[in-house]
């Protein structure tokens, strides 16, 4: 059983069509990209498997279970987890704050201090600025603060909306060097991301969406040598 599946999805805001009958799977324990051109449907299709819109056709099922009318909690309470694109850190609250909030279900509460750890691990410089206010750290570390955050809340799946977005290469890089360290530990990771070649090279398995439809399926290293993705989304 693979571990997410959209069936025929579709998602519209009023009458424009967001997402019109996207297949697509995720299995237990891989890492799979999403790629595509702004507007391309990525952000809405992420929105639509945490519980944020609801698909006018289709189902979402994890882990067997259908997951599309369930309210936002209730998707994270079974282990599915979003960082959103732009970071959306407290501002006002300290690092660990910001960290402590992603733990509120009742399963993470238990593990707090573990996963804490495990976060501080990953990441040092939130370990350094553990009492600092989450809006006075480089765009870099509010990135890694938001991944942490995600992290406290156990998720079996993680779902990361572009996480580079905005950072220098060499953070960029860090970051992309953690991601494949979560996916390595046992967390399946679904990455929307506009730097292509970095998540197809990062992924098992990629699709590429264009105007809301699924155009492309295939494994990393098969998408970075298709001449379709290498005219658009890689310059050549």
């Amino acid at each position: 059983m693979s571990q997410l599946e959209l069936a025929g999805v579709d998602v519209a805001y009023g009458d424009l069509p967001a997402l019109t009958g996207v297949d697509l799977v995720v299995e237990r324990g891989e890492t799979l990209s999403v790629v595509g051109a702004n507007g391309a449907g990525k952000t809405t299709m992420l929105r639509t498997i945490s519980g944020l819109l609801r698909p006018r056709r289709g189902e979402v099922r994890f882990e067997g279970e259908r997951i599309d009318r369930l309210p936002c909690h209730r998707v994270v309470e079974r282990g599915v987890i979003h960082v959103p694109e732009g970071r959306k850190v407290f501002p006002s609250l300290t690092v660990r704050e910001n960290l402590e909030l992603g733990s509120y279900t009742r399963a993470a509460r238990a593990r707090r201090a573990e996963s804490l750890e495990r976060v501080f691990t990953l990441f040092t410089r939130l370990r350094e600025r553990a009492g600092q206010a989450a809006g006075t750290l480089s765009g870099g570390e509010q990135q890694m603060l938001a991944i942490g955050r995600a992290l406290m809340g156990l998720p079996r799946l993680l779902m990361l909306d572009e996480p580079s977005l905005g950072l220098a290469p060499i953070v960029v890089a860090e970051i992309f060097r953690t991601i494949a360290e979560i996916n390595r530990a046992g967390t399946t990771v679904l990455l929307v991301e506009q730097n292509t070649r970095q998540a197809l090279v990062l992924s098992r398995r990629g699709y590429v969406l264009e105007n809301g439809r699924v155009v492309l399926v295939g494994t990393g290293a098969e998408l970075l040598g298709n001449e379709h993705v290498r005219r658009a989304y890689l310059g050549m």
